[in-house]
């Protein structure tokens, strides 16, 4: 039973869209991701994904709308939802799922990753 400190694994690593696990409780991941620009569209078939906005801002897009997140709010994406996170300037997010939960759902491309690191 440690402490994480987010402020100090957010400083370990600063590329974009590349989840690293913090900690993990009840078959669910805790993760910590930069995020900058535009992700892909993409649902997960069988998790809810929640995103929690620590630092700068993100917009997650649904097909019928828009919602935007800054520090200290969060959005769940139920399962089977398609949505596409953009953010404008660099956002650090902490992201709540299931361990099993691909970082691009349903699509692949140059930025899913399999296999995440723990930090």
């Amino acid at each position: 039973m440690n402490k994480v400190n987010l402020a100090e694994k957010l400083a370990l690593f600063s590329d974009h869209w590349n989840p690293r696990i913090v900690g993990e409780l009840n078959g669910q991941h805790v993760k910590l991701v930069k995020v900058q620009g535009e992700f892909v569209w993409h649902h997960h078939a069988d998790e809810d994904e929640l995103f929690l906005v620590l630092d700068g801002a993100l917009a997650i897009h649904f097909r019928d709308r828009v919602v935007e997140l800054r520090p200290g709010e969060l959005c769940i994406v139920p399962r089977g939802v398609e949505h596409k996170p953009v953010a404008r300037g660099e956002a650090s997010v902490l992201l709540l799922e299931p361990a099993s939960t691909r970082n691009t759902g349903n699509v692949s491309d140059d930025r899913t990753r399999e296999r995440l690191e723990r930090i």
